[in-house]
């Protein structure tokens, strides 16, 4: 193996370093490659998300798909040993695979939705390595890798990257605003509307498909001001929600609501990098912000 490719400081002995990003394809298989080099230097480990990537290929699980795959066969218990969104993923993945070598999306005729489960697949892919990546650092190629299809098919349905990073977001914002308008005018209490909108958005970010993960998490995730400007508008009606929904509670005189909606928007929006799956669901973490907002935490 080639240390300088896969580990950036003598402190951690190749061996190690393979060692723990074969447990964590085991203990957390949809990780893309960024955050388990993120993980591991947390731990002390240095190494390179191209060394991540390195030793999955040499062990056959450089996809999500695949280690979700092995995962399945090692423990000899089906899917049932998945969680509900690591199902989902590989249903995804497998769906992708089919679509791939030119059969139906569904057992349906041959490419009678094809061009729709394609574009969605896409848009997925996209979302999941812009939000791993960055949108600099990923490329149509390695999109069109993660989907199975060639480069060209890509561009078949978005001309270029930049269309394809602005759709993901129109896509995620759209669905999301449904739902979380639909939860804000659920009750006629302030308090239960802003709570059943913060758990939509939550669910959003760690139960939803990575287009509704990427449109709910923090959009800075390039310094492309140009690219920014052109979200701003679908970030704007999505908080303008949030907006009148802190605007119709009954606070104390004095309290910067402004200030209160960008702090509780950017509690949530940090949720995707601490929520473990099967401790608190969405709803207990909503319900929790909430009520620490309107009662305080002092003694």
């Amino acid at each position: 193996m080639n240390e300088s490719h896969a580990v950036d400081a003598p402190a951690a002995s190749p061996g190690i370093a393979e060692e723990e990003i074969l447990r964590l394809a085991r203990e957390a298989p949809e990780l893309g490659q960024m955050a388990v080099a993120e993980r591991l230097r947390q731990a002390g480990i240095r190494i390179s998300a191209s060394g991540v990537r390195y030793l999955w290929q040499k062990h056959g699980l450089e996809t999500a798909v695949k280690r979700l795959q092995a995962l399945v066969q090692q423990e000899g218990e089906g899917a049932e040993v998945l969680t509900e969104t690591q199902r989902r993923h590989l249903e995804r993945g497998r769906l992708s695979e089919r679509l791939a070598r030119g059969e139906s999306a569904a057992g349906a005729a041959a490419g009678e939705h094809e061009p729709l489960e394609r574009r969605r697949l896409i848009l997925d892919a996209a979302a999941q390595l812009f939000a791993a990546e960055g949108y600099d650092r990923t490329s149509i190629r390695d999109i069109a890798r993660n989907v199975g299809l060639l480069p060209g098919s890509v561009y078949h349905y978005f001309p270029s990257k930049r269309e394809l990073f602005l759709a993901v977001h129109r896509e995620g914002f759209e669905r999301t605003l449904e739902r979380v308008r639909n939860a804000a005018t659920s009750s006629d209490d302030p308090w239960e509307c802003l709570e059943r909108a913060c758990e939509v958005h939550v669910e959003g970010i760690v139960g939803g498909s990575s287009v509704d993960r990427l449109a709910g998490s923090n959009l800075a995730i390039s310094r492309n001001d140009d690219l920014l400007q052109e979200i701003r508008p679908h970030r704007a009606a999505y908080e303008q929600v949030f907006k009148t929904l802190v605007d119709a509670l009954p606070l104390r005189e004095g309290t910067d609501r402004s200030l209160l909606r960008l702090f509780l928007l950017g509690g949530m929006n940090w949720v995707y990098l601490w929520y473990r799956e099967g401790k608190r669901n969405p709803r207990e973490i909503a319900a929790a912000m909430v009520a620490m907002l309107r009662g305080g935490v002092q003694a």
